[in-house]
């Protein structure tokens, strides 16, 4: 029921001296074989890991998913790293650079995350006593496929981390909130709302999800805990980022980094939206529990809705002198816009601080990948009716 976990097993690593001259033919000869054996090795785990995944039937190439930036459309600078970026991760901050990434994801119907109010958590979420999490990990689960579970850091309706106060459910992708939720009202949380409401192999339809639910509780009950009730996200594209130090510490040190290069770069285009921002559009940031692959640490999901501020299509290398890319303003989805929800989620890992200006400019206001081959790990695209699993 909770997030995938990660392979972290460490690679393997081959030494040789100084003066291989010196050697025996045959201690000559080993590092190169043990450099082999663990290619090998490698390979023979990731096709396990393929085979383990299994085809859905609607499974894509990293091209096909999502467009990759282009110097002829995009223009000579698409892919170079942020020139001006001072922040940087710890000198100590390790990780795997060789593995293959794409394709290697477990496929996942919907996602949920729970306001907590807290960026760190026990190992396993749906171990935190008392909490809405350790009720969607005790229950029987959803009717229309694997859901993803996640902590986040959004705030509670309280502003407190108590669980035994009722907190807020993000559910994606249908971009919907749902209040007042409680352990004893997560069973109506699944059967009414997650099994009716669109998954990432959904074609992109108006979301009709009930706007309030009463849910019968115990007399005693109080009033005010005995009503669910929805609304979208005000958010064009929420990004995601790991940021669970129990599992990895890697996580508790990228996830505030990026987040302040991000902002860095999202402000200046009115889209920065921090934890307590409602306003119509924009972006928000928050931080969520272990998705797995911690050791190719940071790990980005990026939910965007439909082509989602007009840009998808502008091609940058081809504008004109003082021509600008500016983000449509959007109204919030209940106030004129048909909601479908997310259109795509891309799946990012290897973030580093120097990567938010592209990630911003490109993935962010385009739904392009800017390295694939290094970077991307997976996702969806429901207009295309694609995915990578």
């Amino acid at each position: 029921m909770g997030p995938q976990s990660g392979d972290d097993t460490a690679s393997a690593v081959t030494t040789t001296t100084d003066k291989p001259e010196q050697q025996p033919e045959q201690q000559k000869k080993h590092p190169k074989k043990s450099w082999a054996m663990a290619s090998g090795f490698k390979a023979l785990v990731t096709s396990a890991k393929k085979l383990a995944i299994g085809d859905s039937g609607s499974k894509a190439a990293a091209e096909q998913l999502f467009p990759v930036v282009d110097k002829a459309v995009d223009g000579d600078d698409c892919d170079h790293d942020c020139a001006s970026c001072v922040v940087q991760y710890p000198k100590n901050f390790k990780i795997d650079e060789e593995d293959e990434l794409y394709g290697l994801v477990k496929g996942w119907s919907t996602h949920v995350l729970v306001a907590t109010g807290k960026t760190d958590w026990v190992r396993d979420v749906a171990d935190e006593k008392g909490s809405v999490m350790q009720a969607i990990g005790n229950s029987k689960g959803p009717s229309n496929g694997r859901l993803m579970l996640s902590a986040s850091n959004m705030p509670t309706p309280h502003h407190t981390s108590d669980y035994s106060e009722p907190t807020t459910v993000l559910l994606l992708p249908a971009f919907t909130i749902i209040e007042n939720v409680t352990p004893a009202t997560v069973p109506a949380v699944i059967d009414e709302f997650i099994n009716k409401a669109p998954t990432n192999t959904s074609p992109l339809e108006a979301i009709a999800l009930p706007k309030e639910l009463p849910v019968p509780l115990p007399e005693a009950t109080p009033a005010v805990l005995t009503e669910l009730t929805t609304r979208p996200c005000p958010h064009r594209v929420l990004i995601l980022l790991c940021s669970q130090k129990t599992r990895d510490a890697r996580c508790g040190q990228s996830a505030p980094l990026l987040r302040k290069e991000l902002q860095r770069h999202l402000q200046p285009l009115g889209l920065y939206r921090d934890l307590d921002d409602e306003r119509p559009g924009g972006v928000g940031i928050y931080f969520i529990s272990h998705v797995g692959g911690h050791k190719y640490s940071a790990n980005m999901m990026v939910y965007r809705r439909p082509d989602a501020f007009g840009l998808d299509k502008v091609e940058r290398g081809k504008l004109g002198e003082g021509e600008a890319v500016v983000p449509a303003k959007f109204a919030a989805a209940d106030e004129g816009l048909e909601d479908v929800g997310a259109g795509q989620c891309i799946w990012l890992a290897r973030i580093k601080p120097e990567d938010c200006e592209g990630i911003v400019k490109f993935t962010v206001l385009q739904g392009k990948v800017i390295k694939p081959k290094s970077q991307l790990r997976g996702g969806f695209d429901r207009e295309k009716g694609l995915m990578s699993w």
